[in-house]
């Protein structure tokens, strides 16, 4: 029996919260991964995981194994690093995804950054506005914009963006700033769909959420073409302020409503392997939380 192949199995169960998960990520057969828990199981005495036809879960007790599998297989890697000179010398593939303007505007310079400064690894970068599986589709790190749901996964918080609703100075001058949410309906609406589905603006007034339906003049699906339609001063548009902080610096839009935003979204940084993560993706973790945490319009 190799004890480090069951725990290391057994770590992909939990991390992956389920038998198919683990089996992609360690390229085995799911019933290749059956066995070596079973096996696992059988060798303790006890039940580390409680399965149903849909879910698993991890018992007490392998609660608490899995706390000691992973400190283990930290220490192996970090031994068979150390012996490898992997610590000053980052080699291989990492895959990193954010939303499409996030990943252009941020990660891209810090991902140009961290290539130069480790010439023996490349990257993958996935810009895409919807929410990336990084087990199934094999992704090292994620830039995570809003409320992370209950996951193994770690995260980091580097930063916050507001939901802001802005114009062009021409287009206030000649239609009015908005005071009450109430204003909104005279004005002129473009609603970018990958943040606002419907024409509805969830706003906050007096400490209680109130959603706004709009009718909207345009709807498009990028929010770039929203940002041009706004600072082209055709209407009022909303979108997260990370979009739209070099037009507000340089003046080319301002916001309005800024009392009646809800919440601030929080910004994480997230990867799936702990501190067993390779020194690749934790060099390229480093960096990236130094530079998003320093950048002024993210905090």
């Amino acid at each position: 029996m190799d004890r480090f192949h069951l725990i290391n199995v057994f770590v992909a169960v939990v991390d992956t919260n389920g038998f198919a998960g683990a089996a992609r990520k360690l390229n085995m057969s799911p019933p290749a991964v059956t066995r070596a828990i079973n096996e696992l199981e059988t060798h303790l005495g006890l039940r580390l995981l409680t399965r149903t036809t849909r879910t698993v879960r991890v018992t007490d007790a392998g609660e608490r194994y899995v706390q000691d599998c992973r400190r283990i297989l930290t220490e192996m890697l970090e031994a068979d690093e150390s012996v490898t000179g992997m610590h000053t010398s980052p080699r291989g593939r990492l895959t990193i995804t954010a939303p499409v303007l996030f990943g252009g505007m941020y990660v891209t310079p810090i991902v140009t950054e961290y290539l130069t400064r480790y010439p023996e690894v490349s990257a993958s970068c996935l810009f895409l506005d919807r929410v990336v599986n990084l087990v199934d589709e094999g992704v090292d790190v994620a830039v995570r914009i809003g409320a992370l749901p209950d996951s193994t996964m770690q995260a980091i918080r580097v930063g916050q963006v507001r939901r802001v609703i802005c114009a062009a100075p021409d287009y206030l001058a000649h239609h009015g700033i908005p005071i009450s949410p109430d204003d909104l309906h005279a004005h002129t609406i473009v609603s970018a769909s990958s943040v606002t589905p419907n024409p509805e603006w969830k706003l906050q007034e007096k400490g209680e959420p109130r959603n706004v339906r709009l009718h909207a003049r345009m709807i498009t699906t990028t929010n770039d073409s929203a940002v041009a339609a706004a600072v082209g001063g055709f209407g009022l548009t909303r979108l997260l302020s990370y979009q739209v902080a070099e037009h507000l610096r340089t003046g080319k839009l301002k916001t309005v409503l800024p009392e009646f935003e809800p919440p601030a979204l929080p910004v994480h940084v997230v990867h799936r392997e702990g501190r067993q993560a390779p020194q690749r993706v934790r060099a390229f973790l480093d960096l990236a939380i130094e530079r998003l945490r320093q950048d002024a319009t993210l905090n």
